[in-house]
């Protein structure tokens, strides 16, 4: 009998891979990214698949989170990003799109006036989550950090 090869695992499984390993070990995300020496952020995105892990960074989460080899070599396959990586039905990304949907126009006008005609970039950029103790029930802090991209002109 000839066994059937097994394709090689993609980005979206070694993240699922990842999300029952940290279940299963108990590691913090904080954790991951001390281990490897990059924000808390940054690695969780990467362990989701939005951002590619060197060789050796995967290595060291892989045996930080006890990961088969074959999760490991897919943690350095190419990021997945844009439409269908996040669950929009879920409440707290639907809360987060809401966001958007409500200052987004806001947002836009007040970048323009501080900065001119532009983006605000999410290739140079980074974000970070803190918690906010308050009285009546403790507040989530969202810094979005992007590098100003005007549009040019020729």
């Amino acid at each position: 009998m000839s066994s059937i090869p097994v394709p090689p695992l993609d980005r979206r499984q070694a993240a699922t891979a990842v999300l029952a390993a940290k279940k299963r070990t108990g590691v913090r995300w904080a954790d991951l990214g001390k281990a490897i020496g990059m924000s808390t952020e940054w690695t969780t995105a990467a362990l989701l698949g939005q951002h590619p892990l060197t060789d050796e960074q995967a290595r060291t989460l892989g045996s930080v989170l006890e990961l088969d080899p074959d999760v490991v070599e897919a943690l350095t396959l190419p990021p997945v990003r844009g439409k269908d990586v996040a669950d929009t039905s879920e409440p707290l990304v639907y809360r987060l799109q809401e966001m958007v949907q409500v200052y987004g126009s806001t947002i836009h006008e007040l970048v323009r006036e501080e900065f001119g005609d532009g983006i605000v970039s999410a290739i140079d950029f980074e974000f970070e989550l803190e918690r906010v103790p308050d009285p009546k029930g403790d507040r989530v802090r969202i810094t979005l950090n992007g590098k100003f991209l005007p549009y040019r002109t020729w």
